[in-house]
């Protein structure tokens, strides 16, 4: 029998299916060394538990009392968004432009890898990717191309961009059998980025268009996605024209899959761009010093909380969010109040400087060198002298570039040194404010300085300076509640005299604030609303300086305080921040209430980690408390009050208020402290240094650089007829109050002749 020889077809045919067999058993091999990185050549793959629970990095939110965003806390810019949230345009625009066929395959899809190879073979680059929107949720939500997942292969660049592929291709089927197609989606509109540190399609939205991704229209849409390809390079905030045309080309996609008619197309195509651009970072939007003064309270809360929990949340990454205390109505027309005013005040201020420096001495010359003293306390002059020297510090602190500064009229772009820009600086005013609802201790509103990207110190916490006559409260509910005085009695404006037996040892004399003395008998209420410096000097010799301390310590001061007879006049420097909680005791009944900020924190699943609490404590009677508001609305209501101009603002009428004005030595410090019955606010307005202030009690006083604030803040609060709660209305008087003396006397009665300015107040000499 002849046996037949094999033809070469067949062994052509044989050849061929060995050649494919072992391709495909490199391939099958070459994918489990990928997925279990043999030999640590391929860089490890996300763990089973990471598949199952993927993370994204979620900023954290700061919300308010009345469920607005004030900010947040990130590294990436980025909120989740459920995919009902968003724009069937938006998803119809993204399937047309990214990933035609998602809803048919599964992870991987053979047709545009095949586009892909066909236009590297043909040398034509506009083929496009062959990513499907899973491979890109890979990517993106695991980072398969980071340091972590690298391996020894991962070095050689174009084996690690293969390598990198693989990776997203195992996961990519993955996640199609872990997740549904509209997970997916969800996942990836979460996760991709829009540029200008913006992640998610919820922040894109409000960043340039200032709209919620649910009203998306079809250009706006079409601008959006057609960024995911190059957020850089169709930036349209750079290169507008580049957007612009991406836009078309991403609706003409739209109409080629049926999801834009074409007539629609032809319109829309016209259309400008038409951005509302609302750039989020940590320098914008309401509250930014609260905000900051908040963060670091946060991470040291974070880090405590997974210490105690053994868990990883981070500030920055986590989603937390953290609702507040802070009412964004009130915040916002606090900072719309401080601005008009301190705008005000910065024209007085350079006008009444005009020609000069203003940073002078006690004997009013300019002091010399003042602005090399700055420079060499600046951190930027100590860090350039640490690493380069003192001399080749100075060098780069004198020369001159272009920067962005600060005005009253806009940020400008102006060309000037950095010495230059402290002496710049060094001319403005400064301000600090802050309001509390007395009944829980809610901080309302709060506002530390004039312009956060530029002018970062918060003069609410972190600053503090002398309080001056806005002190005096404090020497006069310890002489009311010590029973060396009632609320009728009445004291002579005549010098008082400290000597070595107060521990003065060489005596002391307090003036009042025009250099004079009336030798009449004030009621209190009349000694405390034209704050005459004697009446309280008087006061403080009865129940001497360490019981004053004791009273202002329980009832919310915290900073040390100098037990001197000088104590009653302010000279212990102190914050807004103390200042407002401890004057809250007075409109709470006698209740000090330690200042809240947060009311819970959540996880990004909504659980809540801790929710907070008030805390009170009774440190005077509510008799005490009522009688301490009546003396101080003698600043308000009386003739010759040092806060009688509130009247022009329209927040007196039909109201009760009680304040204290606070002017310190040289003017350098002005003060305002006012309260009604559910809000208590104070202000705090000065210059960066105290010998920069103004000159003249007319405009340096308390009464004139903080108090214009206070009313055009109550002003607008009054007017927004949604804050029901915080209307004008009489203190809440004590169920079982007790008028001593048979009642208090009306001041309106007494013969005492105000001074020739009726607003002068208590000067700290």
């Amino acid at each position: 029998m002849i046996e037949l020889q094999p033809g070469k077809y067949r062994r052509s045919i044989i050849r061929l299916w060995r050649f494919v067999g072992l391709g495909l058993g490199l391939i099958i091999f070459y994918v489990v060394a990928v997925s279990f990185n043999f030999f640590w050549l391929f860089g490890g793959m996300p763990d089973l538990k990471t598949l199952e629970n993927p993370k994204s990095e979620l900023a954290s939110e700061l919300i308010s009392e009345d469920g607005k965003s004030l900010g947040k806390y990130f590294f990436e810019n980025r909120t989740p968004i459920e995919i009902g949230q968003i724009s069937p345009n938006l998803l119809e625009a993204l399937l047309a432009t990214e990933d035609a066929r998602f809803v048919n395959h599964s992870g991987i899809d053979p047709r545009s890898l095949l586009r892909v190879v066909k236009g590297v073979v043909s040398g034509n680059s506009s083929s496009g990717g062959g990513s499907t929107l899973t491979q890109q949720v890979a990517k993106n939500l695991f980072q398969t191309r980071s340091e972590k997942y690298r391996g020894i292969l991962g070095y050689i660049p174009l084996v690690r961009t293969v390598i990198s592929k693989t990776k997203e291709w195992i996961l990519a089927v993955i996640l199609e059998r872990k997740y549904t197609k509209q997970e997916i989606l969800k996942m990836y509109l979460n996760t991709v980025s829009f540029g200008n540190n913006t992640y998610g399609i919820k922040v894109a939205a409000k960043t340039y268009f200032n709209k919620e991704a649910w009203d998306l229209n079809v250009p706006e849409s079409a601008i959006l996605v057609g960024m995911l390809q190059n957020p850089t390079l169709y930036n349209p905030l750079r290169f507008p024209t580049n957007t612009l045309n991406r836009r078309n080309t991403v609706m003409s996609q739209m109409v080629k899959y049926d999801y834009l008619p074409e007539e629609k197309f032809l319109v829309y195509k016209e259309q400008p761009l038409n951005l509302d651009f609302t750039v989020d970072n940590h320098n914008s939007g309401l509250a930014p010093y609260f905000r900051e003064s908040m963060r670091n309270y946060l991470k040291s809360w974070v880090k405590l909380y997974n210490e105690e929990h053994d868990t990883d949340l981070d500030l920055y990454t986590s989603g937390l969010r953290i609702y507040t205390t802070i009412d964004s109505r009130m915040q916002r027309y606090q900072e719309q109040a401080v601005q008009e005013h301190m705008k005000q005040q910065q024209k007085l201020f350079d006008e009444h400087w005009k020609g000069r420096n203003p940073w002078i001495d006690a004997n009013g010359k300019e002091i010399p060198g003042f602005i090399n003293r700055a420079v060499k306390m600046s951190p930027h002059f100590i860090a350039l002298k640490k690493d380069l020297g003192e001399e080749k510090a100075w060098e780069i602190m004198r020369k001159p570039y272009k920067m962005k500064v600060f005005s009253w009229e806009g940020e400008k772009e102006v060309t000037m040194s950095p010495i230059d820009s402290i002496a710049y600086y060094k001319r403005f005013l400064r301000v600090g404010m802050m309001s509390m609802d007395p009944r829980n201790g809610h901080i309302k509103a709060w506002v530390g300085g004039i312009n956060f990207k530029h002018l970062k110190y918060d003069h609410v916490k972190q600053g503090k300076r002398q309080p001056g006559s806005t002190f005096k409260p404090f020497v006069y509910v310890s002489g009311l509640d010590k029973s060396f005085l009632t609320p009728c009695d009445h004291v002579t404006d005549a010098p008082v005299y400290f000597g070595p037996s107060d521990g003065v040892p060489g005596g002391w004399s307090p003036k009042n604030s025009d250099n004079k003395y009336s030798y009449r008998s004030l009621s209190l209420r009349q000694a405390l609303g034209k704050s005459i410096n004697t009446v309280s000097a008087h006061i403080m010799k009865m129940v001497r300086p360490k019981t004053v301390v004791e009273y202002a310590h329980k009832l919310g001061i915290t900073s040390p305080l100098e037990e001197k007879p000088s104590l009653c006049l302010g000279i212990s420097d102190v914050s807004v921040y103390e200042m407002v909680g401890a004057y809250c005791s007075f409109a709470n009944g006698g209740h000090r209430t330690e200042p809240m900020t947060i009311l819970r924190i959540e996880d990004r699943h909504g659980n809540i980690l801790q929710q907070f609490y008030q805390k009170q404590n009774q440190e005077l009677s509510e008799n005490m408390a009522y009688n301490m508001l009546y003396l101080m609305r003698g600043a308000v209501e009386d003739p010759g009050g040092t806060a009688g101009r509130l009247r022009q603002y329209g927040v007196t009428e039909g109201n009760e208020i009680a304040a204290k004005t606070g002017t310190t030595s040289n003017y350098s410090d002005g003060w305002f402290m006012g309260m009604t019955q559910h809000l208590v606010s104070g202000i705090w307005v000065g210059g960066e240094d105290r010998s920069i202030h103004f000159r003249t009690i007319a405009l340096g006083q308390g009464g004139r650089m903080a108090m214009p604030a206070w009313g055009l803040f109550m002003q607008k609060v009054y007017n927004d007829q949604t804050l029901t709660e915080y209307r004008k209305g009489p203190f809440n008087k004590p169920d079982n109050y007790v008028r001593d003396c048979g009642g208090f006397a009306t001041d309106s009665t007494d013969t005492y002749i105000p001074p020739s300015r009726s607003d002068d107040e208590g000067v700290l000499f």
